[in-house]
């Protein structure tokens, strides 16, 4: 939250003759004053993180960028709010298909969604809400607590079902609908895992900056640069895991030892790429290396 702040002072400061974002801004001070719940709320909605960026990185090349957006944010956010609970854990997300500033996150989004649609993501939602906690509680407690945006994509033109997360949307998961609630628990817990490590990477370095190296990820025919394979490899450890679980607790069991394996195969050639490359901090080193370690020692803790 100390980020979003940050970046609305340095907007403030960037624009000083900007009646509009001078007058939002204030706006976002009352609320600080005067209902730290409700300024929170406004700080931490994820797409803020990325209007703000963007926004500052427009005035830098010196566009015109139009800042009375943030008074945006100050109203009550848009979308469809969920109250899920499934054994005693409550999971609250923001089904965001209409919102003004949605993230882009490379696919096509789906919306304004009607009423009925709504409907069916809220029972889909639901029904993987329930896969997460019953069998997966170490990642639903993850989500509830983390995730507070679903934003809803259309799927591929094969009709595959896709997700997607944004580096400067921390809370925000978009995806499409698939028919099976276990591949959208999947989507959840994948897709949350790339948040998390992007919220990492603000606070400590990983890997240099990306140049001109690239290497194979087991996952893509394309090779990658160093910041998307540590993203992938670290995403896919939490995939690699998902079906693990699903295995031992006996649901699809076929599927998931098939899945299961696959995936730690892949994680674990990736983080080997990456240990590797020589392009990971002594952080980046530590921390992939603890990754490799979780994948060849599956609930070792």
């Amino acid at each position: 939250m100390s980020k979003r702040a940050l970046l609305l002072v340095a907007l403030r400061r960037a624009a000083p003759e900007d009646d509009g974002y001078h007058a939002a801004y204030a706006e976002v001070r009352a609320l600080q004053r005067a209902d730290r719940v409700r300024w929170e709320e406004v700080l931490l909605r994820p797409e803020l993180d990325a209007w703000a960026a963007d926004c500052l990185r427009g005035l830098a090349a010196g566009e015109d960028v139009q800042l009375g957006g943030l008074g945006e944010f100050v109203r009550l956010g848009a979308g469809r709010p969920l109250a899920l609970e499934c054994d005693g854990l409550r999971w609250a997300p923001v089904i965001d298909h209409v919102g003004p500033h949605r993230v882009d996150y490379g696919r096509p989004p789906a919306g304004p969604l009607t009423p009925s649609e709504l409907a069916v993501w809220e029972v889909r939602l639901a029904d993987a809400w329930g896969i997460l906690v019953q069998r997966h509680r170490w990642h639903a407690e993850a989500v509830a607590a983390c995730v507070t945006t679903i934003v809803p994509l259309r799927p591929a033109p094969g009709g595959e079902a896709v997700s997607a997360a944004a580096r400067r949307a921390y809370g925000a998961v978009a995806a499409s609908l698939p028919d099976d609630p276990v591949l959208l628990a999947l989507a959840l817990v994948h897709e949350f895992l790339h948040v998390q490590l992007g919220a990492l990477l603000d606070l400590v370095p990983l890997h240099r900056p990306n140049g001109a190296a690239v290497y194979h990820a087991p996952w893509r025919p394309d090779l990658r640069p160093v910041g998307a394979l540590l993203q992938g490899t670290y995403a896919h450890l939490g995939v690699a895991d998902f079906w693990r679980t699903e295995a031992a607790s006996g649901a699809g069991r076929e599927r998931a030892e098939r899945e299961g394996e696959r995936w730690r195969a892949h994680t674990l050639s990736a983080g080997e790429t990456l240990l590797a490359s020589g392009e990971l901090t002594d952080y980046g080193l530590e921390f992939t290396a603890e990754v490799v370690r979780s994948v060849r020692e599956p609930g070792g803790g």
